[in-house]
C-alpha cells in the first residue's frame, strides 16, 4: 500500500563542544538514566576505539611508505559494523574516475559508502571542528566546504577540483542537510560546477541510501544535537539494514551540454538536476511509488 511521503523536516540545531570533564559527566548521567542502553554504549564505544587504534597507524604507516593507503575503507566497513549497520549493495559501484552524489539522512551515511567504496567525501567545514571525528575525516582526505559564505564558492570549487584529479574518488550529499529518508530535498548546485567540465574524464554515479524502519528512526533531523544522534545511534539494541543502490553512471558533460565554463550555471544546474531525478526516481521505486517532489 503506498503512502505519502513525509515533508522534509527543518535542520539540526549545532551544539557547543563540551570539554572533557563535562562530557564525561554527561556520559555518566546517561549511563544512569539507562543502563542497559548504556553497556551498549560502553561496547560499542570500545569496539570503535579498538578499530581505530588499530587502523589509524596502518593507514599512517602505508601514506608514509608509499603515499596512499587503502585501510580507511577496511576500518569505516568494520565501524560501519560495529554501529549495528548490516550493509548490502545493489549495482555495481565504480572504482576509479567517479563522483558519487547520494541522499543524506545520518553522519553514518558516509562510513557506510567510504566502507564500500573507500571514497573520500565533501563535507560542511564545521564537522572539521568535532573531537576525533573531525580528525579522521581530514584523515580520510575530506573536503571540508561552507554552506553559508558565497563568496568562497569559486575557492571551494577549485578545491574540490584539485582533490578529484588526486584522488578519483569523492563524493558529495547535495542536499547539505539530512531527511528522513522518505523525501528528497532540493540539490544545492554551486558545487557541482567541478563537473562540468570535471578536470579529468569523470563520471558521476548517484547512490541511494536506503535504511529499513528501524534506520529511517534514527535519522539525524530536527532539532536534534549530534549527541543527541549519537547516543541513540550508539545505544540502540539490535542491528538495523541499509541498501545502498549504485545507480547507472552517466556523463555530466553529455547533460551539461559541452558547457565546460566551469562555473557556468546552466551546465551545472543541469548536472544538478539529472542527479535529483535520478535519485528521485529510485527512491520513489523503494518507497512502493509514492511520488517525491
Amino acid at each position: 500500500m503506498q503512502t505519502e511521503a513525509a515533508a522534509p523536516l527543518p535542520d539540526f540545531i549545532p551544539e557547543p563542544v563540551p570539554g572533557p570533564a563535562e562530557a564525561l559527566r554527561r556520559v555518566a548521567r546517561a549511563i544512569a538514566a539507562d543502563p542497559a542502553g548504556g553497556l551498549r554504549f560502553v561496547g560499542r564505544t570500545l569496539w570503535i576505539t579498538a578499530l581505530t587504534l588499530w587502523y589509524v597507524p596502518l593507514h599512517l604507516i602505508a601514506v608514509t611508505l608509499t603515499g596512499k593507503s587503502r585501510w580507511p575503507k577496511y576500518y569505516l566497513r568494520r565501524v560501519t559494523r560495529a554501529l549495528g549497520i548490516k550493509v548490502a549493495t545493489r549495482g555495481t559501484p565504480l572504482r576509479n574516475d567517479v563522483f558519487f552524489v547520494g541522499n543524506h539522512l545520518s553522519w553514518t551515511d558516509p562510513l557506510a559508502l567510504g566502507g564500500v567504496t573507500g571514497t573520500a567525501f565533501i563535507a560542511q567545514d564545521r564537522i572539521r571542528d568535532w573531537p576525533i571525528f573531525g580528525r579522521l575525516c581530514a584523515l580520510n582526505h575530506t573536503i571540508f566546504v561552507s554552506r553559508t559564505d558565497k563568496m568562497q564558492v569559486g575557492t571551494q570549487v577549485a578545491e574540490i577540483r584539485a582533490a578529484i584529479a588526486d584522488l578519483h574518488m569523492l563524493g558529495l550529499f547535495p542536499e547539505g542537510t539530512t531527511t528522513d529518508g522518505r523525501s528528497l530535498l532540493p540539490f544545492k548546485a554551486p558545487l557541482f560546477a567541478v563537473m562540468v567540465p570535471p578536470p579529468h574524464p569523470t563520471m558521476i554515479q548517484c547512490v541511494l541510501f536506503d535504511f529499513d524502519d528501524a534506520g529511517r528512526d534514527l535519522a539525524w533531523i530536527g532539532i536534534e544535537t549530534a549527541t543527541q544522534n549519537a547516543w541513540r545511534v550508539l545505544t540502540r539494541k539490535g542491528t538495523y539494514n541499509l541498501t545502498i543502490h549504485f545507480l547507472e553512471p552517466f556523463d555530466p558533460m553529455a547533460v551539461a551540454g559541452g558547457q565546460g565554463s566551469g562555473i557556468a550555471a546552466s551546465g551545472r544546474k543541469a548536472v544538478s538536476a539529472e542527479c535529483r531525478r535520478r535519485l528521485a526516481g529510485a527512491l520513489s521505486e523503494s518507497l512502493g511509488g509514492v511520488a517525491i517532489a
